[in-house]
């Protein structure tokens, strides 16, 4: 007797044999977790319309569910996408009030207390230091309060030679850049500072409590516009070329 196309499955393929609609039948109800392994068979079926019989199952039930999942993966994902926008927007705001305050400083020591005192403030952290490598022109210079001397090729060791910014989630704070600040520093952003071809390479650098609080995969841009900043300031209050 042969089969009607509801009874078989057809297969175009003639090196392969028709399934028939009963042995599907028979494969799913001893496979009652088939369609829970493979969801996105679902995408592709046409639901019975709904019905009261015992016998019927309700494929609409299972799509709606499917649905519901990712109507809620849908928001969760836009809730987190609001949220690193918030967070975005207010460091983008505390970012801009810290260049203008740095760029508003009355004195070449105004700005270097700016940068170790009012910037820790405005950025939320809890230390914000300046280091600056030694030259054998001015080994011995006076050292400022929240201004750190360091070895010639300290800046190139920590943050590498070929990176501007180098942030780091969960270490612990570097004695020869936060000095006695360092114990609170549990993660750390640490920005290269190239004044002028006639200083030496400098870093800024930002320590906070919190691990976690700088994150190597976020970005840096804004930092750098920060640092950017600061050289000019710098730059213009030593009447240095670029």
């Amino acid at each position: 007797m042969s089969q009607t196309p509801e009874d078989a499955v057809g297969m175009t393929n003639p090196d392969h044999p028709q399934v028939s609609a009963a042995q599907v039948i028979d494969y799913l109800r001893h496979h009652p977790d088939f369609l829970q392994r493979h969801p996105e068979l679902l995408d592709g079926q046409l639901p019975p319309g709904r019905c009261d019989g015992d016998r019927l199952i309700d494929l609409q039930q299972f799509m709606v569910m499917r649905l519901r999942h990712d109507l809620a993966r849908l928001r969760a994902d836009q809730d987190d996408l609001l949220a690193n926008s918030r967070d975005n927007l207010s460091t983008q705001d505390r970012v801009h009030r810290a260049a203008l305050a740095l760029l508003s400083a009355r004195s070449f020591e105004h700005l270097i207390e700016t940068v170790t005192t009012d910037l820790a403030i405005l950025l939320d952290v809890d230390v914000v230091t300046l280091g600056i490598e030694a030259t054998e022109q001015s080994p011995h210079r006076a050292r400022i309060d929240g201004v750190q001397i360091l070895e010639p090729g300290t800046v190139d060791s920590i943050i590498g030679p070929d990176r501007a910014v180098l942030l780091r989630d969960d270490v612990r704070g570097d004695e020869l850049i936060f000095a006695g600040a360092a114990g609170l520093v549990r993660s750390d952003a640490l920005l290269r500072l190239s004044v002028s071809q006639r200083t030496p390479t400098g870093v800024l650098a930002f320590g906070t409590r919190h691990p976690g609080y700088f994150n190597p995969g976020q970005g840096t841009e804004l930092l750098g516009f920060l640092a950017r900043v600061l050289e000019h300031c710098i730059r213009t209050w030593l009447d240095l070329p670029e």
